[in-house]
C-alpha cells in the first residue's frame, strides 16, 4: 500500500488551493543587503526548552542571530502555554530577532496554542495555514504558508512538522501538502522536521518534486540534526522545487543544545 501510494500522489484531492490572507501589523523589519543569495534555516525549537531542560528563548534567538538567516521555519512554538509560562513564543522570538513573523497552531493545549511559525527579514505579504487530515496520531499537525517579496521576486516559503509515530501517517501528511502546493508560482522552498529518514517513504516522496539542499551542497558531513547531544539521524530538511532556477550554495548545521535538535542552514542561490 505504501508503495502505490508513492505513486498516486498526484490524483490526491483531499485540499484545495491555499487561501492567502493579509497578516496583522507585526513588528517593522527592514530586508538585507540585495543579494542573489538567501540564507534559510529550519530549526524545531522544542518550545524553547533545551537538553538541560530549561526555558531560553534568549537562548534560541541567540542560535538564529548568530545565523543570520533571511527565512526561519520553525517547529514546536507554544503560544499562551502553561507548560511554558503562557509566553508568546514567536512575538519573543520576533522581538529577539528583529524578524518579521508568522504563527498557526494546530492543536489548543494547557489554555494556549502550539503550533509551527515562520521569521522572515523581508516583510511578510500574506499567509496560510492547513491542517493535516491524519487521525492516527493524537498531535495534530499541519503547515503554515507565506509569501515574501525577495530582491523583487514573489517567494512562497513553507514550514511543516509531520506524524513522529507512523509512517503511514507521515506519508499520508505529506501527499496532502504537495497536492496543496501543486499550483503554487514562482520559488518555493518547504522545510521542516519530516520525522523521517533519507530511506523513508515520505522523504522519497517528496525527492520526486524536491531538490534537498543538504544533499545539492555536496556537503561530505551527514547532516544528522537529531537528537541535539548525539545527533544521530537526519530527519530536518530544506527542500527547494526542482524545476525553480535555485543552487544550494552550501548547507550546515549549528552544534547547539538549545533544543533537542540542531537546526539546519542552507545558503541558496535563486537565479
Amino acid at each position: 500500500m505504501l508503495r502505490r501510494s508513492l505513486f498516486s500522489v498526484l490524483l490526491i484531492a483531499l485540499s484545495g488551493a491555499f487561501m492567502f490572507s493579509s497578516p496583522a501589523a507585526r513588528t517593522s523589519v527592514a530586508p538585507r543587503a540585495s543579494s542573489r543569495t538567501l540564507r534559510v534555516m529550519t530549526y524545531n525549537i522544542h518550545v524553547g526548552v533545551g537538553m538541560d531542560k530549561k526555558l531560553d528563548l534568549p537562548r534560541i534567538a541567540g542560535v538564529i542571530n548568530a545565523q543570520r538567516p533571511d527565512l526561519v521555519g520553525l517547529q514546536e512554538v507554544d503560544r499562551g502555554v502553561t507548560r511554558t509560562q503562557r509566553i508568546d513564543e514567536i512575538a519573543e522570538l520576533a522581538k529577539l530577532t528583529r524578524m518579521d513573523y508568522a504563527f498557526a497552531f494546530n492543536l489548543r493545549y494547557q489554555g494556549g496554542q502550539y503550533g509551527v511559525a515562520i521569521l522572515s527579514s523581508f516583510p511578510i505579504r500574506a499567509t496560510d495555514h492547513r491542517l493535516f487530515q491524519n487521525t492516527r496520531e493524537a498531535e495534530r499537525r499541519g503547515v503554515i504558508r507565506a509569501e515574501v517579496s525577495v530582491h523583487g521576486r514573489l517567494l512562497t516559503f513553507v514550514t511543516t512538522h509531520l506524524d513522529y509515530q507512523y509512517d503511514d501517517g507521515r506519508l499520508f501528511e505529506a501527499q496532502q501538502l504537495l497536492s496543496a502546493l501543486k499550483d503554487v508560482k514562482g520559488p518555493l522552498i518547504v522545510v521542516g522536521d519530516f520525522n523521517d529518514i533519507p530511506a523513508g517513504h515520505t522523504y522519497q516522496l517528496m525527492r520526486y518534486q524536491f531538490g534537498d539542499a543538504w544533499i545539492e551542497s555536496r556537503s561530505t558531513a551527514e547532516g544528522f540534526s537529531y537528537p541535539a547531544d548525539k545527533p544521530a539521524k537526519r530527519i530536518d530538511y530544506i527542500f527547494f522545487r526542482s524545476t525553480d532556477r535555485v543552487r544550494t550554495k552550501r548547507a550546515w548545521i549549528v552544534n547547539t543544545q538549545a533544543s533537542d535538535h540542531v537546526p539546519v542552514v542552507a545558503d541558496l542561490e535563486l537565479r
